[in-house]
């Protein structure tokens, strides 16, 4: 093989060097491809207390872990031989049009997570053109949140409590900040039992310990930001001297019943989402009491462990009241092929609860722009590998379950 000198001209066109990126948060973020990559980074820059009430669930996780497992078992069938050379990913979700198949869930205690909490949320998702729900337990305004995001879609998620009156007072405040669609939650008649805030003394505000200080030293800008930055304020209290689970047993009513969520949706003027569905008996009464939409969630495996996995739960619902509601769906979505996946099998809509979560912590705003930039592309490169432009071209043809938990016949 003959050999020679290279000479500049030749070497211009076959080397390109990298310009240098200044911002260490812009490094993180761009080095992040994946939700799981935005969690590493969520982790090495969040006390352990704050990052494990959003990266843990009840007991032994066991719900967790078989939700994520669920959408690992999925098998994708493509088509080929398709013009994809352009994709839609919008779809009408209770009545508007959306960007994308995926929302915001609901979170308590965000600013916890990092300073710049529900806001962050709101406007990274106004500038998505997808809905953003406020929590009950949120630390930022209910009025605030529909400030910071006046032309989005906010969405407001209900605990109700002991204190019926207090949780209406939050109902009509929402229903006055324009939010245009109310989530019942009813999976929660006490807490779930949350062991990892338990060891870690997860308090409101956080408890320094010896422990927790020796925690925080690597990650000296969470600190900074949690005490420079306004207060936490919650809609609920100021301060708790128990953890969170204890919180939630205190206030949370167990005596709501169906009744309650008539009287409910009678109080709202827009539209109603019931959360927490795990039966299709349940789906199917709740399409009789004419909500909008049933959303299959086992909490994110933070209350029932051994839940039902809402991803298997989906085509019998789907089949039961599809066409009487829409069948929305979270727990456990950790990419763009989990909501294609989804959407394949029936579902209308999806929430992202951690992901959001972990983006922030990773982050802030340009956090969760990236994990909705990171969910959006998974979602277009997987539809464009299945042969499909539209979201109303995803049929269970779509995707496989294969199969690893089968139930034992009954006796």
């Amino acid at each position: 093989m003959k050999r020679q000198l290279p000479k500049r001209r030749d070497l211009a066109p076959l080397m390109k060097f990298k310009k240098p990126t200044l911002s260490p948060k812009e490094r993180r973020l761009a080095s992040a491809l994946t939700i799981d990559d935005l969690r590493r980074i969520a982790k090495r820059r969040t006390p352990k207390a704050a990052f494990d009430y959003t990266d843990g669930a009840a007991d032994g996780e066991v719900s967790l872990a078989r939700a994520r497992e669920a959408f690992g078992d999925v098998e994708f069938n493509p088509a080929i031989l398709r013009d994809v050379s352009t994709v839609d990913t919008s779809r009408e979700v209770l009545g508007k049009r959306v960007a994308l198949p995926f929302g915001i869930a609901p979170t308590g205690f965000t600013r916890m997570m990092q300073a710049e909490g529900e806001i962050a949320g709101a406007t990274a998702a106004a500038a998505a053109g997808i809905p953003f729900s406020l929590s009950t337990m949120g630390t930022t305004s209910i009025e605030d949140v529909a400030a910071a995001n006046p032309d989005g879609r906010n969405w407001f998620q209900l605990y109700m409590w002991k204190d019926r009156d207090r949780s209406m007072a939050l109902v009509d405040r929402a229903a006055k900040a324009g939010f245009d669609t109310l989530l019942v939650t009813v999976d929660v008649p006490v807490a779930g039992a949350r062991l990892r805030d338990v060891r870690n003394g997860m308090t409101i505000p956080p408890t320094l310990t010896p422990r927790t200080v020796v925690n925080a030293i690597p990650r000296p800008a969470w600190w900074i930001n949690f005490l420079t930055t306004e207060p936490l304020a919650f809609a609920s209290l100021d301060a708790w001297s128990g953890t969170v689970a204890d919180l939630l047993d205190t206030m949370f009513d167990p005596t709501v019943t169906y009744d309650d969520l008539a009287w409910i949706k009678d109080q709202w003027p827009g539209k109603v989402v019931v959360k927490g569905v795990q039966t299709v008996d349940d789906a199917r009464r709740l399409a009789d009491v004419g909500v909008d939409a049933v959303l299959l969630s086992n909490h994110g495996g933070r209350q029932l462990d051994r839940a039902p996995i809402p991803f298997h739960l989906l085509p019998q619902v789907v089949a039961a009241v599809g066409k009487d509601v829409e069948v929305h769906l979270d727990t456990g979505i950790m990419s763009g092929q989990d909501i294609v996946a989804s959407i394949a099998h029936g579902a209308h809509f999806t929430l992202v609860g951690r992901a959001y979560l972990y983006g922030l912590m990773a982050g802030g705003r340009d956090g969760v722009d990236r994990m909705i930039e990171i969910l959006s592309g998974q979602i277009e490169r997987t539809m464009r590998l299945l042969g499909v432009t539209t979201l109303d071209e995803l049929e269970p043809g779509h995707v496989t379950q294969l199969q690893r938990l089968e139930p034992r016949p009954r006796l």
